[in-house]
């Protein structure tokens, strides 16, 4: 059996040069509030494909925070959503961009660029520098929005140059 693949990384490394957080209209900008769980385990149920606990993933660590956790609304339904978050790896300097998800049904309209942009934007505000993320090769709708917001890959072990080089040519960049 073959051992799964690491994660794949990506670095922006200034947070200073943000686009404006443009909305499509219809749709507003909210952070978490107490009740929210079930709503971003549905989200990212949907996403991902499989469940995934908010208290194990976001709720039950020292980095929460209610504003760190955007939501993109349809009206006044989360659609989508992004983490502004932290690791003891990223330190003081760097933010770390956690559990970018949206709806299926919602595909093609931006949610997940926004939803991304609002929690680098939420990094900013905390004076973080620039910002991280992990992903994983088969989402290649969501490396090509972090590639043209200024997210670069990190080599960190030897299959990574190969899956990159494959992964950029998919996307139509680099």
């Amino acid at each position: 059996m073959n051992a799964p693949l690491s994660k794949l990384v990506m670095h922006k490394a200034s947070l200073a040069d943000l686009p404006a957080l443009a909305l499509l209209p219809g749709y507003s900008l909210r952070h978490f509030i107490p009740g929210d769980e079930a709503i971003w385990e549905h989200i990212i149920h949907r996403s991902f494909e499989r469940s995934i606990a908010f208290e194990a993933k976001i709720g039950g660590y020292p980095y929460f925070q209610e504003e760190r956790v955007q939501f993109i609304c349809s009206g006044s339904e989360p659609v989508a959503t992004a983490t502004a978050w932290e690791t003891e790896e990223t330190g003081d300097e760097a933010g770390y961009l956690h559990m970018v998800g949206a709806l299926p049904e919602y595909a093609g309209q931006g949610l997940g660029r926004a939803a991304t942009l609002a929690a680098l934007h939420r990094m900013r505000s905390e004076r973080r520098k620039s910002a991280l993320l992990e992903t994983d090769d088969f989402r290649l709708s969501a490396i090509k929005v972090y590639w043209k917001l200024g997210f670069r890959p990190v080599y960190l072990d030897e299959s990574h140059e190969q899956r990159w080089t494959h992964i950029l040519r998919l996307i139509a960049v680099g």
